[in-house]
């Protein structure tokens, strides 16, 4: 079993920074991705980016190419999501994921494990 714990959540002004962090533990060496998802009002959850456990390789969904950063730190066993140029539209709660399968796998079901998420809102 892998224990995930997303913090770092808030209110922000559009335009801002803010950067997520997520503390895993337990099995950690069994995981080879991890990612962060989030799930808009009225919305299903959707991928935002992902990070193999190595860090050699990224992905991210389009909308949020150029503005978000995720990193990972594996002696901490931590993953960051740095976003800046924050949107309005970016406003969702956000959760950490650990998957067992390797980052071209990038749908939800992809993914074995779930933080409880955490809240970022967006004003304008």
């Amino acid at each position: 079993q892998v224990q995930l714990v997303e913090s770092g959540g808030g209110l922000v002004q559009a335009g801002d920074s803010l950067s997520l962090s997520c503390a895993a533990s337990g099995r950690t060496d069994s995981t080879v991705t991890m990612g962060w998802f989030r799930q808009g009002p009225g919305e299903e959850k959707t991928f935002v980016a992902a990070i193999s456990r190595s860090g050699g390789m990224t992905k991210y969904t389009d909308s949020v190419k150029g503005r978000f950063t995720i990193s990972i730190d594996n002696a901490k066993n931590a993953v960051s999501l740095q976003m800046n140029s924050l949107k309005i539209e970016d406003t969702a709660v956000y959760y950490c994921a650990a998957s067992l399968l390797l980052i071209d796998c990038s749908g939800y079901n992809c993914y074995s494990y779930w933080g409880q998420g955490t809240q970022l809102t967006v004003s304008s």
